[in-house]
């Protein structure tokens, strides 16, 4: 007997149950939740397994929670918003090329002066000049895209695609002409680094976060209105192209700002935005934006935790996210058939 002969209606999952299956953890009580999980995680990161002086032990795994924090906001809430105003689910903001043109930068620094230029540069001023550069990057790459008759969104991601090859061609040509000790200089700097943060960087990134946060928040609405679509944002008054503008500017400034901080961390935001939209329970941004830190840190703080106290191997925790990120962005294309 068929389902339509059946006198027994079949169950329906839409929006209509979607509250009624969740009722018993609305996205508020997850958020919660979450929270108290993570302030466990935090704690047993600081406290536990300290081996020798606490009163320098301490210090250091507060700075590598405050860098996680600024890893899990910007990388998080930045892959959330660009997944809202490009209507897909799988492109990161790594398309752009943010990672490429930093991989590109620190090879022509180290390639042009010596791999001792990597050392006697760090500090403030190339932090924010780094951030910059890429931002002026974006900026100039929307501008462009938004401007003419044949601008749009897929063009630009096009666009961002291409240019993100090339410097990545650029940097692997200039990468195999540096000696050995150079080179090895340079590969510390091309992956993410969440314990080599400096105290002295941590004002101004919570700054920009602190900004961002604002921003997003005040915009919340806005970004629940572009998950329509640009024809029904724009029917119930939502100026597209402003609001489309200002969110990918703000993703500019976030990604940038962490890649020169910590370094590239290309799938990180891809799993934190994925976990969250399944987590959240809520389409709603202001559920998944918070879900998506609260997820990013819990994931940063479990995983440093592990494999500093069990592998004794931290310094991997990164690549290890990075290969995970990669595996679950090949099985979503797989599955959905299409990007």
């Amino acid at each position: 007997m068929s389902v339509l002969d059946s006198p027994k209606k079949p169950r329906i999952v839409g929006p209509a149950n979607y509250g009624n299956d969740r009722a018993r953890f609305t996205p508020a009580m997850r958020l919660i939740l979450a929270s108290v999980v993570l302030a466990i995680a935090t704690a047993c990161f600081l406290f536990l397994f300290v081996r020798g002086s606490f009163a320098f032990a301490f210090p250091r795994r507060l700075n590598m929670v405050a860098a996680m924090a600024v890893a899990a906001f910007t990388h998080g809430l930045g892959t959330v918003v660009f997944h809202t105003v490009t209507n897909n689910r799988i492109l990161t903001p790594s398309i752009i090329g943010f990672d490429s043109l930093y991989v590109l930068m620190q090879t022509l620094m180290v390639f042009v002066f010596g791999g001792t230029v990597i050392a006697n540069t760090e500090g403030i001023p190339k932090l924010l000049a780094q951030t910059v550069l890429m931002v002026a990057l974006a900026t100039i790459l929307y501008r462009w895209m938004f401007s003419g008759k044949l601008g749009s969104l897929f063009l630009m991601l096009l666009v961002g695609v291409v240019i993100g090859l090339a410097f990545d061609s650029i940097s692997t040509f200039l990468q195999r002409l540096l000696s050995p000790t150079e080179y090895d200089m340079l590969s510390v700097k091309l992956f993410g680094r969440l314990s080599a943060v400096k105290g002295d960087y941590l004002p101004i990134a919570f700054g920009v976060c602190i900004f961002a946060g604002i921003v997003l928040w005040r915009r919340r609405h806005h970004l629940d209105a572009l998950l329509l679509g640009r024809e029904a944002a724009m029917g119930i008054g939502v100026s597209y192209k402003r609001e489309l503008t200002i969110m990918l500017m703000l993703i500019a400034l976030l990604v940038a700002f962490s890649t020169a901080l910590v370094g590239p961390m290309t799938f990180f935001g891809f799993i934190v935005a994925t976990l969250a939209y399944q987590v959240a329970g809520s389409y709603k941004h202001i559920f998944v934006l918070p879900m998506a830190f609260l997820l990013g840190m819990l994931t940063l703080v479990i995983g440093q935790f592990v494999m500093q106290h069990i592998f004794y191997a931290g310094g991997f925790l990164t690549v290890i996210i990075e290969f995970v990120g990669g595996i679950l962005f090949i099985g979503m294309i797989l599955r959905k058939g299409t990007l």
